[in-house]
């Protein structure tokens, strides 16, 4: 089992994604007539623009895995968070994890064995334009697999770009100008979308406002900033997975509640804890408990996790899109 150093932007990154879902999932979960401004604002600025980092970031997390490990451990890794995602649809059907599972074989463990980062890029660009010309539908077909929950093509687009990104490593100094791109097609897509309603440039103006997400952070990340993301994102699985039952037993609050500020509200003390277990917990286990358990089920064997002293910054390679 390979190791490398984990790359703390990634970790940021990911945490930024997990708050940014834990948003959008407890407002979807809420009433929304009639609307109030919280409804607009969440619609308008969040909903639908963090599935695209997160599935962006499982991608290149995917490509760092494999430097360390062979394509058997990551089919079994995938195997298991399938096994993840089918426990957590008992309770929460719209659980992504086995979208994710089942794209990672079918379009991950194939492109793989793509050389360079070129084509899986201009793949990745080419199945997301068919994504949002289709209105981000499954493979053309109306009705995806029981097991997956979501399945937009946007997904397995996503993992491509950013398995290709990973490979070529563009230069930073792309970053100012790739945020100004995608801020100025925000606006664009946003008023075109409010003129005709539709759908493929609701799903465009998405898309280019993840980017203008991901590309504002990393212009903007500072060391107090991604501080405080970084325990989000080195636990994404426990903390996605524990957002949604958070979700499920306040659904009642969130029922009664016509203004909507409940939503605001159980967000935000939800990845306040959150934010302080993970940074306590990983102060004293390499790996949070749900990611433990997952790196134990795929080796077969037990992982040691508790750190004997002080923090261990170069620990294994982190999880595909979750650790």
């Amino acid at each position: 089992m390979g190791s490398v150093a984990r790359i703390r932007e990634l970790d940021a990154l990911r945490g930024f994604a997990v708050g940014g879902i834990m948003l959008v999932n407890t407002w979807q979960h809420a009433p929304h007539e009639p609307q109030t401004g919280i409804d607009q604002v969440v619609d308008t600025f969040f909903q639908s623009r963090f599935y695209p980092i997160f599935s962006l970031l499982f991608g290149i997390s995917f490509v760092l895995f494999l430097r360390g490990s062979d394509r058997w451990a990551l089919a079994g890794r995938l195997a298991w968070l399938m096994g993840f995602g089918l426990v957590q649809h008992l309770w929460y059907p719209g659980e992504v994890l086995t979208d994710y599972a089942f794209f990672g074989v079918l379009v991950l463990l194939p492109a793989s064995f793509l050389p360079g980062g070129l084509l899986p890029l201009l793949l990745g660009v080419a199945l997301l334009a068919w994504s949002v010309m289709s209105g981000g539908g499954y493979l053309g077909i109306e009705d995806a697999p029981p097991f997956v929950s979501n399945g937009p093509l946007l997904i397995p687009a996503a993992f491509l770009i950013g398995m290709g990104l990973m490979r070529l490593r563009p230069s930073r100094r792309l970053l100012a100008p790739g945020f100004v791109v995608s801020v100025l097609a925000v606006v664009f897509l946003t008023a075109a979308w409010n003129s005709t309603g539709d759908w493929s440039l609701y799903l465009a103006g998405a898309v280019a406002g993840a980017s203008a997400y991901v590309t504002g952070l990393l212009l903007v990340l500072r060391p107090w900033l991604s501080a405080a993301l970084e325990p989000l994102g080195k636990m994404a699985l426990t903390n996605y997975v524990s957002g949604t039952v958070v979700i499920v037993l306040a659904a009642p609050l969130l029922a009664a509640d016509p203004t909507r500020w409940s939503v605001l509200g159980l967000t935000a003390v939800t990845l306040l804890v959150q934010g302080v277990f993970s940074r306590w917990w990983l102060a004293r286990f390499r790996y949070g408990p749900l990611e433990w358990i997952w790196r134990c089920l795929t080796w077969f064997r037990y992982v040691p996790n508790k750190l004997e002293s002080g923090r261990d910054e170069n620990r294994p390679l982190p999880d595909p899109g979750v650790s």
